[in-house]
């Protein structure tokens, strides 16, 4: 989904770098040396990547946890980017409750369910990485995970494309993200939300595509132009 949304805007004459971040995707390393100090480094040298090829006005594009990286990437580039949020994670601790749940439905089998959560933060406390759904995520990463919140960082003058999917007709955004928008705008920053029908993508391991998606990303950017 996300590489046909990147052939999507560029063939509509945006210029588009996709990036596959440390242990993800195509990238090197591993997943348990993934950081999010080497993420922010990734973004950081995309970005100077970019500016070599490409003077048009820079936005950084998250999906989920992604936009708690974009938001927090935000502060440490040269420029203000605007930022599109795609299905946006709000609070990094409880996203990695999720991940935490994940692994103790995997243990179920085995009836060793018991004491779960507190071996994991144990063994994160000891310096060693958690396997969790076939993932092994490092101590530095689920730290400043769960420390993440999708606030406006200070002095943030950009504008924000807040983008949220449900297959419910004349749906609403959920109170608390609501009530984190709202926030973002008595930050003085320009929010445009919008709620949009289309299929949970991201949970699928299948390609599944959110036509009316790309439609509003692609509408939202033109706006800014």
């Amino acid at each position: 989904m996300a590489a046909l949304q990147a052939r999507t805007l560029a063939n509509a004459g945006f210029d588009v770098l996709q990036i596959d971040l440390l242990g993800c995707g195509d990238s090197s390393g591993d997943f348990a040396e993934a950081t999010w100090a080497s993420w922010l480094v990734d973004v950081s040298l995309g970005y100077q990547w970019l500016r070599t090829q490409t003077t048009a006005p820079l936005t950084l594009w998250g999906l989920r946890a992604g936009c708690l990286l974009a938001a927090s990437a935000a502060v440490d580039l040269p420029e203000t980017p605007n930022l599109i949020f795609w299905q946006p994670v709000i609070s990094g601790k409880q996203h990695w409750q999720r991940f935490v749940r994940l692994k103790i439905a995997a243990e179920l089998s085995s009836g060793q369910t018991k004491g779960v959560a507190e071996q994991i933060k144990q063994q994160l406390a000891a310096g060693h990485a958690v396997e969790i759904a076939g993932y092994k995520v490092s101590p530095a990463l689920a730290e400043r995970l769960q420390n993440a919140e999708l606030i406006p960082p200070a002095g943030y003058s950009g504008r924000v494309a807040w983008l949220e999917l449900s297959s419910r007709e004349n749906a609403t955004l959920p109170p608390l993200h609501q009530s984190r928008i709202e926030q973002w705008r008595d930050a003085k920053v320009t929010v445009d939300a919008r709620m949009i029908n289309g299929p949970a993508f991201w949970q699928n391991a299948e390609i599944e595509e959110a036509p009316e998606l790309l439609a509003e990303t692609l509408a939202v950017l033109e706006s800014w132009q």
